[in-house]
């Protein structure tokens, strides 16, 4: 009987030792979304309205007769509205409208960066604001030529903002931003 136990004995230890040499069961990490986008092509727009810019090839425009402009992104529920106002002795004001725009969404906002622009061979003058943290607009700019035209824009998501998971995407729209505002021409 002595014998039976410590066969048993050993062969239990012996199990528990070969199970312990094996590397520690781990759950798999959490999978993270891969979002990859497609090459951009650009076209210009064209209208009656006193500027002109290129936009993606996956936007559709909608322009309206106050020369304001949506741009959509379908696949990314996403759209960039572009207000166009001319400037009639009131560009500091303006000026001050299109900042309060932006600070608006400091509530929600872990922080707002702002890019100057210029484009003195176009006349064209800006910045680009970026607002971080869970603000329903996460791209600004403003445009103008200081003397005649005066041009907004905001990005915004047709979903709750989580900056987090929508930063790709932002990204992705901010480079087109860029690319209109490098292509923005006024009509004269």
């Amino acid at each position: 009987m002595k014998n039976k136990n410590l066969l048993l004995i050993a062969i239990i230890v012996a199990l528990l030792s070969v199970s312990c040499t094996e590397e520690e069961t781990l759950p798999k990490p959490k999978a993270f979304l891969r979002l990859a986008y497609n090459d951009v092509s650009y076209q210009k727009l064209t209208s009656d309205c006193p500027y002109t810019f290129e936009f993606s090839s996956d936007a559709i425009i909608t322009p309206n007769s106050k020369c304001w402009v949506n741009i959509s992104y379908p696949k990314l529920k996403a759209k960039l509205n572009l207000t166009y106002r001319p400037i009639e002795n009131n560009l500091m004001e303006l000026l001050q409208e299109s900042e309060k725009l932006t600070y608006n969404h400091a509530i929600k906002a872990d922080g707002i960066s702002a890019q100057p622009y210029n484009n003195s061979t176009n006349k064209v003058y800006g910045s680009l604001s970026e607002v971080t943290g869970n603000a329903a607009s996460s791209l600004q700019f403003h445009l103008t030529d200081s003397v005649k035209h005066f041009i907004t824009a905001a990005l915004y998501f047709e979903v709750q903002p989580n900056y987090d998971s929508i930063l790709p995407a932002i990204k992705h729209v901010e480079k087109d931003m860029k690319h209109l505002m490098e292509t923005l021409e006024w009509k004269n």
